[in-house]
């Protein structure tokens, strides 16, 4: 799992049916140690995060293990909300 922090949303009005109902959003990879930023990327939600939040993300195959397909096209997942760190 990567920290992140999520820096927007996006709309799609066409999608892969396995991915109805899902919310994708924009995150920023960050270092919450030293408060470096890095890329950014779309992820889906499965924690109902917001903008300004800092998350956790998982990517790879190992994201879609958060739903109950194992086949949804998913390579970057959000799975977790922070609501504090300790440095």
């Amino acid at each position: 799992m990567i920290t992140c922090k999520v820096i927007g949303n996006v709309w799609a009005t066409r999608k892969e049916k396995s991915l109805n109902g899902l919310k994708f959003m924009i995150v920023r990879r960050t270092d919450l140690t030293t408060d470096k930023e890095f890329d950014s990327f779309v992820a889906v939600d499965c924690v109902g995060a917001g903008i300004g939040e800092e998350v956790l993300v998982t990517l790879g195959s190992s994201a879609r293990e958060a739903f109950s397909n194992p086949n949804t096209p998913v390579d970057a997942v959000i799975v977790g909300i922070i609501d504090g760190s300790e440095s």
